[in-house]
């Protein structure tokens, strides 16, 4: 009876469909059933354990009052620090903003810089979360197609054709989700060819997965000549610590737009919890041997869950070459990825995330997890193949 109060704009947002997906199979295992989890990006690890000590004894010695909005200065060093080591990318403590997780960086740069009739151009299929902000911020959504004939990475020239005057932004993941392609040194050294022609258009690249690349190392745009101005980077602890609940992360960008990001932050969450900055803090500095061992674990399970599936008859699965996903293609069964993924949780108890979630361009596909153990994964497999079989 209230819906008429609610302003316009909230019919801008869309949800993020894992979330859905979790609750209904979290409803099934209140029925009793036995439910394979691979629609959420959680990494099942357990935060290393100095990383927990350091956010213990940071509350016992009371950090747990307010922060500067954009982060204790000690913190935002140790991010610049590590951008330098691990990105390349020359930053100053005065150009990180740290914010409660990644998603917010994603706000902060639509509202900081796209005005209604902007365009921005996105990866599709992508997270999800990259439209919705579009669009709540008055944005026009230019989808960038990830097609897997390709590796799901762009078309080079089709992307320089659907740059236009009203481009403003252009949104780049790599690792990408749900896919798991990369944009390598030649990707985006193209890109960046590209982008010297439209000097008015900034980019958000998102480099919450580049720890977790299987083959080579990390690469940001941010690092080219004359992009560093223009590149707004969202990372973050989630992924790479398996600090998802902490709810942690940051943006490096110019000192501008620091400045601007700083504002939104005293205007919507004050400041990121005192203890999770400290703990983070910890996680850059310290120990990195257990981040390698997570993303040792994930490559060995990415390679079981390809090769299992590519001899199903039907499916087709390419090598992601990082995160914790797999995006094998499900067209050739007759059901459209929402009901075969919607069946196979009803039916074989396989929760998973159908590919149109993440775009228009994942019609077709379905998203796996492989943030869960091989026992998990194994029985995950053993169910897709008996339903497909049952189609």
């Amino acid at each position: 009876m209230f819906t008429n109060h609610i302003a316009s704009r909230i019919d801008r947002l869309h949800t993020e469909s894992a979330f859905q997906i979790l609750a209904r199979a979290n409803a099934l295992e209140k029925e009793g059933r036995r439910i394979v989890h691979c629609e959420i990006g959680q990494p099942d690890f357990i935060t290393p354990p100095h990383i927990i000590e350091a956010a213990v004894k940071a509350m016992r010695e009371g950090y747990t009052g307010y922060t500067p909005s954009a982060g204790y200065p000690e913190v935002r060093q140790a991010i610049a620090d590590y951008v330098r080591e691990y990105k390349h990318v020359p930053a100053e403590k005065e150009e990180v903003v740290i914010v409660p997780g990644g998603k917010p960086i994603m706000f902060f740069t639509m509202l900081l810089l796209v005005e209604p009739g902007d365009e921005v151009i996105y990866p599709n299929p992508g997270f999800p979360i990259y439209e919705s902000c579009i669009r709540f911020a008055g944005g026009v959504p230019v989808p960038m197609p990830l097609l897997g004939e390709n590796h799901f990475r762009p078309d080079w020239d089709a992307f320089e054709r659907s740059l236009s005057d009203k481009t403003k932004l252009v949104i780049i993941n790599s690792p990408s989700n749900p896919t798991g392609g990369v944009l390598d040194q030649e990707d985006l050294q193209r890109l960046a060819e590209i982008l010297g022609r439209h000097p008015q258009v900034y980019i958000l690249s998102d480099e919450i997965y580049d720890r977790l690349i299987f083959e080579g190392s990390p690469c940001s745009i941010a690092a080219f000549p004359g992009f560093k101005d223009r590149t707004i980077i969202l990372d973050g602890f989630s992924k790479t610590y398996a600090m998802t609940g902490w709810r942690i992360g940051y943006g490096v960008m110019n000192r501008e737009l620091a400045e601007k990001t700083e504002l939104l932050m005293v205007n919507s969450n004050s400041c990121a919890a005192a203890f999770t900055q400290i703990a983070a803090r910890e996680a850059l500095t310290g120990p990195q041997t257990q981040v390698d061992e997570m993303r040792e674990a994930f490559r060995e399970r990415r390679d079981f869950v390809v090769q299992s599936l590519n001899a199903i008859d039907g499916i087709r699965c390419t090598n992601p070459a990082g995160t914790f996903y797999t995006f094998p293609d499900i067209s050739s069964f007759g059901l459209s990825d929402r009901e075969f993924c919607s069946r196979l949780l009803e039916e074989c108890g396989v929760a998973a995330a159908w590919g149109t979630a993440f775009g228009s361009y994942g019609k077709g596909y379905m998203r796996l997890s492989c943030a869960t153990s091989m026992e998990n994964l194994k029985l995950a497999v053993a169910r897709i193949e008996q339903f497909v079989k049952s189609l």
